[in-house]
């Protein structure tokens, strides 16, 4: 990286929009995949694996799970305005779903839980693949740890850019989030025993609830920049017709 773009980035607002933007999306991505929710989950999955098996696991899973939310947040937005979507409606929609899937992760945190418990296992038993790496990406990746809500919520970031700020660094803050997110994911699953036995369903279930409320804050904003943007052109529009 030469030393102009290292300056180039770090002039102006530049730094201040990466901030801001992995405050925002750092946030809303761990209260969507809800890490130490989910391991409770991913502990029964894998009951009866190796500790080794376990840790390979969950790093695959990781990296499945990276590589979805990151194709989902640089090119998400751009398929679906490629199809007509315009990036408003986007908002409206990707913050809608948050909201949505908040109100009822804080409401009712234990249908989440039994919901991704169907996710991960079959027909209410332990997934006992013969070989392990097959449940890696289908269904303990996708869509147990990243399902369509985490893949609303990074296309709905992906695609929320302030015109008046630079783009780059707002895509590699959310960038960054993301990876942040998911090694908690990798660690989480990695120690999901020791985590189910150090917090316990009351206490995983105290965390998400309060990653429930961040996270319907997060999506009404999402949803307000949409509705802010459609009164925006709309009152753009009404100029130029006078």
């Amino acid at each position: 990286m030469s030393l102009p773009f290292v300056a180039s980035f770090l002039h102006g607002n530049s730094v201040s929009t990466a901030i801001s933007a992995f405050l925002l999306a750092f946030p809303a991505l761990f209260s969507i995949v809800n890490p130490f929710g989910a391991s409770l989950i991913f502990a029964q999955a894998t009951a009866g694996r190796s500790p080794g098996e376990i840790r390979a696991l969950s790093r695959l899973v990781a990296f499945y799970s990276f590589i979805i939310v990151m194709v989902s947040i640089w090119f998400g937005g751009k398929v679906l305005v490629f199809f007509g979507v315009t990036v408003n409606a986007l908002r409206v929609a990707g913050g809608l779903v948050v909201a949505v899937r908040a109100w009822f992760l804080l409401q009712r945190p234990e249908v989440m839980e039994a919901k991704k418990e169907q996710q991960a296992l079959q027909d209410g038993k332990t997934v006992m693949a013969p070989n392990w790496a097959d449940t890696a990406f289908f269904p303990l990746a996708m869509p147990f740890t990243v399902g369509p809500g985490t893949i609303a919520v990074a296309i709905a970031l992906g695609s929320g850019c302030p015109p008046d700020e630079p783009f780059l660094p707002y895509e590699i803050a959310l960038s960054l989030a993301a990876t942040c997110v998911v090694l908690i994911v990798w660690a989480v699953y990695a120690g999901a025993d020791k985590f189910v036995g150090m917090l316990g369903t009351t206490g995983t279930r105290i965390v998400s609830r309060m990653a429930a409320l961040v996270l319907l804050c997060i999506g009404v904003q999402i949803l307000e920049a949409g509705v802010q943007g459609f009164v925006t052109d709309i009152w753009l529009h009404l100029k130029a017709v006078q």
